[in-house]
């Protein structure tokens, strides 16, 4: 007796579909599972035995062989379980297996028969959509978050028995009638109306969330460089459909959707503390998982004093910075996670940070420390900062002032404008903003004038910029344009970005 039905699992960020063969023959008692899989897996013919008896069906007493094909890759995680139970009530004739070649079984198996929720469901439906699947079974807790994916049939069920009375024809599951839902965890980030001074710094700020370019502050303490990045959040402009999808899944599999089902609509803001480790950052370890490079796709990553976190660590983030993609190599497969994310940095001039700001304090830090301090952030992974900003200390006249300054709102007016120009620019591309420019489009949409060319090459040269920083400038261009709406870059737009790309030389030469 045999039978076979499909489930799906997850490796990376993608789902993939799994084959689940179930063979009984006569012979001793007894339950193998075969086709690569880890504890969890082999752990699920215990679940499936218990659940089966608990569930008013027979579990046969014989020779039974479950294959998960296919039988090379390694299967993860304890999303087989009800396709397993199912298969072997099918292959011993307590369910009838027509109709089951296009129906994707998916859901951990409680021992009393009861079906708990999964973590990455949403790559997986796609996956099944993506195959040809017209049907999902699953848990009821996972229903909603099944439906954000169209063109497959979501069935939700609460129990084995409950699927077992479905396939038999006995039983209909209610209609799920909640619609995907938005992220209800609306989080309320702080108002740039509250910064008294700074007017440069948040000219920076704006430029940046226009464009999603990299920055980093560089400041004494107490000069407001955490309080700045916390409000980035609030100018950024609200994510298409494309992106959120993109980053439900990324939380799905995570494990970090705030709630079942819910659409998440806030651009992610993470701020891993310093000790994390390279695999935490960027993601991998035995069974590579999302680092907050990839959790942080579509939004902010914010280092807090960069210097810091370990060198490893900050280095590690080079090649996501350059590809937008995090690429995990293992013996048996090559994952690539997304992490398309705008980086924020902050960071002191020297380990007591005020050196340079003698006016304040004296620097007591001596030039090795200060050369050692500075040497974590590396010149390949500074150059991969767009805009490099000081964040001086406010005088007690400009924080006491009752000048009511610009509040977030506002600004995040402008730069949705500048996000809107950056949409129809790149409209069928993939490309989302300026700061994913591919070189090779700069000709065509960073053209400048004779006096801005001749202004980028006499800074090129005085200053000793690298090919990268030429580019990067060249973006900063666009994107200053598209603030002002305008679509010829000038030479104050020019003359703008490289001011921003100018501090790394004062504090590293």
């Amino acid at each position: 007796m045999y039978a076979k039905l499909y489930s799906s699992s997850v490796l990376g960020i993608d789902g993939y579909i799994v084959e689940v063969e179930v063979d009984i023959s006569n012979g001793l008692p007894m339950f193998d599972l075969v086709g690569l899989p880890d504890s969890a897996v082999r752990e699920s013919r215990d679940r499936v035995r218990a659940a089966v008896k608990n569930s008013e069906c027979q579990f046969p007493l014989q020779r039974i062989t479950t294959n998960l094909a296919p039988a090379d890759l390694k299967k993860e995680g304890s999303s087989f379980d009800l396709a397993i139970a199912v298969g072997v009530l099918a292959a011993s004739g307590q369910v009838s297996g027509e109709g089951m070649e296009k129906t994707l079984f998916l859901g951990e198996l409680a021992l009393d028969g009861k079906l708990r929720s999964l973590t990455g469901v949403l790559p997986m439906v796609m996956a099944g959509v993506k195959e040809g699947f017209v049907r999902v079974i699953l848990p009821h807790s996972n229903a909603t978050e099944a439906k954000l994916v169209e063109g497959i049939e979501v069935i939700p069920v609460s129990s084995l028995q409950e699927t077992v009375a479905f396939l038999r024809g006995e039983w209909q599951p209610r209609e799920v009638n909640e619609e995907p839902a938005m992220d209800e965890e609306e989080i309320t980030w702080d108002d740039f109306a509250d910064v008294q001074g700074q007017a440069h710094v948040k000219r920076a700020m704006e430029v940046a969330a226009a464009g999603m370019h990299n920055l980093l502050f560089i400041g004494p303490p107490g000069s407001g460089k955490t309080m700045l990045a916390r409000r980035i959040p609030s100018i950024l402009p609200e994510m298409s459909m494309q992106e959120s999808l993109e980053v439900t899944k990324v939380m799905s599999i995570s494990g970090q959707l705030s709630r079942k089902g819910a659409l998440v609509t806030q651009r992610p803001f993470r701020s891993p503390h310093h000790t994390i480790s390279p695999a935490g950052l960027i993601g991998g370890g035995s069974t590579p998982k999302p680092g907050e490079a990839s959790l942080s796709h579509r939004g902010v990553l914010f280092l807090d004093e960069m210097p810091e976190f370990s060198k490893s660590a900050l280095e590690v983030l080079r090649q996501p910075l350059e590809d937008r993609k995090v690429t995990v190599a293992r013996a048996r497969a090559v994952l690539t996670f997304p992490s398309e994310f705008m980086l924020v940095g902050s960071m002191n001039p020297c380990p007591c940070g005020f050196f340079g700001y003698e006016e304040d304090r004296a620097c007591n830090c001596t030039p090795h420390q200060v050369q050692r301090y500075r040497s974590k952030i590396s010149g390949p992974l500074l150059d991969r900062v767009d805009i490099h900003v000081e964040v001086p200390r406010v005088d007690y006249q400009t924080l006491s002032s009752n000048q009511k300054e610009e509040s977030s709102a506002m600004i995040r007016e402008r730069v949705a404008q500048a996000h809107a120009i950056q949409t129809e620019r790149f409209k069928g591309t993939g490309i989302l903003y300026n700061a994913a420019m591919p070189p090779a489009w700069l000709r065509n949409h960073c053209s400048l004038d004779k006096d801005a060319r001749d202004l980028l090459k006499q800074s090129f040269d005085t200053l000793g910029l690298s090919a990268r920083a030429h580019d990067r400038i060249l973006k900063l261009a666009r994107t200053i344009a598209d603030l002002e709406g305008k679509e010829a870059i000038n030479t104050a737009h020019v003359a703008e970005a490289i001011q921003y790309r100018t501090l790394d030389r004062k504090w590293w030469e």
